[in-house]
């Protein structure tokens, strides 16, 4: 390990020197490491991802309804559904190959570079240049300054006032100090003082490092994805349990049809194409199609206005049905810097002079010690509304002794003006270590250490501010000079709000998300930070008391609480493999390496486009930014493709089993087959074609506002009542027939008039069970106009006459008119009081 050994003995294991490595070198290391590139995401080839689109229920079982149908020589229901099976498969892949594409167009973004101290030759004096990252190899020398990203793991061998941000690697919102040391280092992990890993970011300072690890090799890389199958989605649990419940009744079909037909009509194998029609008849052929459709177009909309990128198509389904979101606080609901809050005295009173001296040793511990950078707390005091620069170059400086992790605070020597011949030590720090040199007695120092902590305990950071007098002196302060001081006061500083993440934490509040904070931060901070964003943090927990939760009490405990601080990387998995065995949608928010394990378990895992790669590729959705709002219209745009697919799934599924159970009786009732394949194909291809028109709907405001889950019980009761209903027309429509055209006895008629009622019952359902907004938009309203119409011209015309179709009496019209408008108002009835709360 790079840690284990001094700084000698890693140059020499190396093979390289502070003067870095020659081109040759680099060049020669290049080819036997290889690129400075996590290991390569294997792009899917197209007959594997059509293999995949086959693992749908309804497209394998449409698969097989097609083979069978081959195999009892009807070829144009054959080739018609095999034709369907392969738009699907087409559809389903082109969307995610698209996806894939755009994950690429994205990694090209955020291609970066790296300073190298490189050499010419042996012989020739280092510079200092730009190179690609992927070019970067073990034995580099590379500088580091602010906002750089490290990249790859390097040992330090200068710093200065370099702190790096590992949030990340670790989920750790406060950068951490990094040294370099001579010495070999004896902590473990990402707590090593003299190791940077790739995928942190610089804070502040500046440092010269020599890289150990590249590519595959790194700490970044070789986080894995957990062995095994991802468990299922929201999308396997909704649509495929209610497709598996009617696929199993759809198989029932065929061999009662049969039975039915041998047993009360004499009749054999003949009715077998009629009993693979009925089964077709039943089954929603054009399914695959429209969700694939749908869930495209809201896919391509996201991409196209949102910048955000869906990876997996049914995970658009998974975010409009999310209802809990978990995530991180840092960077999504606080930014990455703090803010200050405030100053106190020792009674909790407003205390603006110890924030004004606090200002001052900020300002020239800047400028005396010469940083590249002030730290973060130093950098909200100057960013702050108190401070005043003017008045802080009235102070005339003397001397400055920078913070140092040891001492834990910092002191600046200052002039007052009008002060003659006095100097003011400005110290501040760490409560503790500026208590202890204050003069104070035993009493006072508790008091004020108690009054420390109650201010901690409500989710703010401290530094504790002195001052002292001191007699003019040519000669340098020192540490021993930091006693006998006055204390000031606290000043207070939060984490800085993400200024969007108030309203969207209402929107998504409106929208029946609920938010948890799984957070690594101190459960007080945590909670601060929630109740500033008006988010009810109720009792936090605090993760490490989760180890010794069964897995009942800790659904119990997830399904209840919304913030859970010191989290581990593997207490977020736990957490949501616990909401989602308690039934619960959950979508997960991250970025870092810390993350993969809770993005896998999530039945959506969502990453902004600047979490690690790593993170990217383990994540279904990418946002263009780590913006909740981003997730809102993610989550608009998920409830509006599942509106449409539901509304699909309730229309063609109560209408086809209305068809079915009225073909059923029929069937029984009557010398011949009361429709004949082809016909009952042509009737589903029209009604399924026109119901593409779906895609094109507007979910009603009702179905934005609430998760879009299938739920297998109330979803089959629907379609059971409806189709009853849509039974009972077509049976009024027999009866009707039977009046006017004495249809019981003339097959060409019955044909006729059950195919006309058929396609204007069903286009009539197409209006009056969407769920979508009123009226219709002008795509659905065209699409049930044309289905209405071939209905009632299509008997009439040479086409219809080769199906075996006729035209019909007037009068049956006239009560097929009557008997749909009594179906229509009976249906709208139906349909608003289902929509009363």
């Amino acid at each position: 390990m790079a840690g284990d050994l001094t700084s000698l003995q890693l140059l020499r294991a190396l093979d390289t020197s502070p003067r870095g490595l020659t081109e040759d070198d680099a060049a020669v290391r290049l080819g036997v490491h290889g690129p400075n590139t996590l290991p390569a995401h294997r792009t899917t080839s197209w007959p594997r991802r059509l293999a995949h689109s086959l693992r749908d229920p309804f497209t394998a079982v449409l698969l097989a309804l097609g083979l069978v149908s081959a195999a009892v020589a009807s070829w144009g229901t054959a080739g018609v559904i095999l034709a369907l099976v392969a738009v699907s498969c087409v559809l389903r892949s082109h969307g995610e190959h698209r996806a894939e594409a755009a994950m690429a167009h994205l990694r090209d973004l955020v291609a970066t570079t790296a300073s190298v101290q490189r050499r010419e030759g042996a012989s020739a004096a280092p510079s200092v240049r730009e190179v690609p990252v992927d070019e970067l190899v073990p034995g580099d020398v590379i500088r580091l300054g602010p906002g750089d990203v490290v990249p790859a793991d390097v040992r330090l061998l200068r710093a200065h006032g370099l702190h790096v941000d590992q949030s990340a690697l670790t989920g750790e919102s406060v950068p951490v100090g990094k040294e370099a040391s001579q010495l070999p280092d004896d902590e473990a992990g990402f707590g090593r003082q003299g190791l940077c890993f790739q995928g942190s970011t610089v804070a502040a300072g500046s440092a010269a490092a020599v890289v150990v690890a590249t590519g595959a090799d790194t700490r970044f890389a070789a986080a894995r994805l957990p062995a095994g199958a991802r468990s299922t989605s929201a999308f396997d649990r909704s649509v495929h349990g209610i497709s598996w419940v009617l696929i199993r009744f759809m198989l029932l079909t065929p061999p009662l049809v049969l039975m039915a037909n041998a047993a009360l009509r004499g009749r054999g194998l003949e009715t077998l194409p009629f009993a693979v029609a009925v089964a077709v008849g039943l089954t929603p052929e054009m399914l695959p199609v429209v969700v694939t459709t749908c869930l495209a177009r809201g896919a391509a909309r996201l991409a196209r206005t949102r910048a955000v990128i869906v990876r997996r198509l049914p995970a658009l389904h998974d975010l409009g049905a999310m209802d809990v979101l978990c995530l991180d606080k840092t960077g999504t609901l606080t930014q990455d810097r703090p803010q200050v809050a405030g100053a106190v005295d020792a009674e909790g009173r407003p205390a603006p002079v110890a924030l004004r001296w606090a200002a001052v040793n900020a300002w020239w511990t800047l400028q005396l010690a010469d940083l590249p950078a002030p730290d973060t707390l130093d950098e909200a005091l100057l960013d702050g509304d108190a401070f005043d620069v003017e008045e802080a170059m009235a102070y005339d400086p003397v001397d400055v002794l920078p913070f140092d992790p040891l001492r834990r605070l910092s002191t600046a020597v200052v002039r007052t003006p009008g002060a003659l011949g006095r100097h003011t030590l400005v110290v501040k720090g760490a409560v503790e270590a500026v208590l202890e040199r204050c003069a104070l007695d035993e009493d006072e120092r508790a008091r004020l250490h108690a009054a420390a902590d109650r201010l901690a305990a409500t989710g703010v950071r401290l530094l504790a501010v002195a001052t002292g007098e001191r007699a003019a002196r040519t000669r340098g302060y020192t540490p021993a000079d930091e006693r006998g001081l006055v204390f000031e006061g606290f000043v207070t500083f939060r984490d800085a709000l993400v200024p969007s993440a108030e309203d969207a934490l209402a929107r998504l509040a409106e929208r029946g998300v609920t938010v948890k904070v799984l957070t690594g931060d101190h459960p007080a901070t945590a909670a601060r930070a929630c109740r500033d964003l008006g988010l009810d943090a109720g009792d936090v927990a605090d993760a490490s008391t989760l180890d010794g939760l069964d897995e009942h009490r800790l659904a119990e405990l997830a399904a209840t609480t919304t913030v859970f601080a010191r989290c581990t990387p593997e207490h977020k998995a736990r957490i949501l493999t616990s909401l989602r065995s308690g039934g619960a949608v959950a979508g997960f928010l991250g970025d870092g390496v810390n993350d993969l394990s809770a993005l896998r378990a999530a039945d959506v895992g969502i990453c902004p486009l600047g979490g690690v790669d790593v993170a990217r590729e383990s994540a279904d959705v990418v946002l263009a930014d780590k913006d909740l709002a981003a997730i809102d219209h993610a989550i608009a745009a998920g409830r509006h493709a599942s509106g449409n697919i539901a509304s699909y799934l309730r229309i063609t599924l109560s209408s086809n089993l209305g068809n079915v159970i009225a073909m059923l009786v029929a069937g029984l009732l009557l010398p011949f087959l009361p429709m004949l394949p082809a016909q009952v194909l042509v009737q589903n291809l029209c009604f399924d074609a026109a119901q593409l028109a779906l895609a094109h709907d507007r979910p009603a405001r009702r179905v934005l506002a609430r998760p879009a889950v299938l739920r297998p019980t109330p979803f089959l009761r629907f379609i059971t009542g409806f189709g009853l209903l849509g039974a009972l027309a077509d049976l009024a429509a027999f009866a009707a027939l039977a009046v006017t055209a004495s249809a019981v006895h003339d097959e060409g008629a019955f044909h006729s008039g059950w195919f006309t009622e058929n396609l204007l019952a069903q286009a009539l359902v197409m209006l009056l069970l969407r769920t979508g907004q009123r009226p219709a938009p002008r795509p659905l309203r065209l699409a049930a106009a044309a289905l209405a119409a071939i209905g009632v011209l299509l008997p009439l015309t040479p086409v219809g006459a080769l199906l075996g179709l006729e035209a019909l009496p007037v009068a049956y019209y006239a009560l097929l008119a009557l008997i749909l408008t009594v179906y229509a108002a009976v249906l709208g009835l139906l349909v608003r009081r289902r929509r009363q709360p």
